[in-house]
């Protein structure tokens, strides 16, 4: 019986020490759960801060992002209107390039009307075209004008194949052949074949190409006809 007692003591006093050491980690876990809450507390400003932070700073990114792409356009803008005041003279590829790189300037523009200064820039870049389009229009009628002179009667002779073209003998030879003369003509005409003068050279023609497309896409139309006729 005494062992009995003494087993049920030291089971008791276990029992005692156990809830002790319960209770104590209870309330030690308690404060952690309490100093948690202060800590977590005392860190939403600084995360707020920190969010903040990061959408200022991705914003920015994408201000400076767009306001590269604006300056670019400006610098183009720039260069496309010192190509133009020097004319179509000096270089005209460079000259219609510059051209459509103001046209693609004008539709970046028109389509950012939520810059500031939009207007004033579409203004200018629109008069810059225009005068362009007129210089291109003085220069499609200097090239035609230079190269469309008339043709010497012995070069539209040549053109003609050897049966046709006129010969010393040929009006006393009709004379005297009276009854075959108008056939020969006629099957001459029939197997013929003539060569067309060279107007104007090759080289200039895709020139007057590029210059015509150019004040077709500006709706210069009128004056380009009036012009070539």
């Amino acid at each position: 019986m005494e062992n009995l007692s003494e087993k049920a003591a030291f089971i008791r006093e276990s029992l005692l020490r156990s809830q002790t050491i319960t209770d104590s980690m209870v309330a030690i876990l308690g404060s952690f759960d309490h100093r948690l809450s202060a800590l977590e507390t005392a860190m939403r400003p600084t995360q707020i801060k920190t969010h903040s932070i990061r959408r200022a700073h991705e914003n920015i990114d994408k201000t400076l992002k767009a306001a590269e792409v604006i300056l670019a356009q400006f610098d183009l803008t720039r260069k496309a209107e010192a190509k133009i005041l020097r004319g179509p003279h000096e270089d005209l590829e460079s000259y219609l390039e510059a051209i459509d790189q103001l046209r693609s300037n004008v539709k970046f523009f028109s389509s950012n009307k939520s810059f500031k200064n939009s207007d004033g820039i579409l203004n200018h870049a629109n008069n810059l075209l225009a005068k362009a389009i007129l210089k291109l229009e003085d220069e499609f009628r200097n090239i035609l004008t230079s190269y469309s002179k008339p043709v010497e009667p012995d070069r539209l002779i040549d053109c003609l194949p050897n049966s046709l073209r006129p010969t010393q003998g040929s009006p006393g030879q009709q004379g005297d052949t009276p009854n075959r003369g108008p056939e020969r003509p006629n099957r001459s005409l029939e197997h013929a074949v003539y060569t067309a003068p060279t107007l104007i050279p090759p080289r200039v023609l895709p020139l007057l190409h590029d210059l015509a497309q150019q004040m077709v896409q500006a709706g210069h139309q009128q004056q380009l006809f009036r012009t070539y006729r």
